[in-house]
């Protein structure tokens, strides 16, 4: 998958390193991380979590122990197509993006 492309697709995204795996930032605030080669983790609030996580719980799990609690999921890549994952790389865009941003740019942007 593209994982990395399609991050860096959404506006004002940059690529960093967080505990020597790369990250992706909006304003300098995570909303994914790349810590393994077949998992990617996104930042999502706890309802979209669970209900992520119920829909496909092949491909979300919760992150285990705290930050799992606040929303860090992982995506597990072998059973995610690229729309689904796109989609939920877009929400935990959302999620961090500061809000004038988010009303500067047309949904349909992103």
């Amino acid at each position: 998958m593209r994982a990395r492309e399609l991050a860096l697709d959404l506006p004002e995204t940059v690529e960093q390193s967080h505990f020597g795996k790369a990250d992706f930032r909006v304003r300098n605030r995570i909303f994914v991380s790349l810590p393994e080669a077949d998992r990617v983790v996104v930042k999502l609030d706890r309802d979209q979590q669970e209900m992520m996580a119920a829909a496909e719980p092949s491909v979300f799990r919760p992150v285990t122990g705290g930050w799992g609690q606040k929303g860090w999921t992982s995506i597990m890549l072998e059973a995610c197509d690229e729309q689904t994952f796109r989609s939920a790389v877009r929400t935990a865009w959302r999620n961090v993006a500061p809000p004038a941003l988010r009303k500067r740019l047309d949904a349909s942007q992103i």
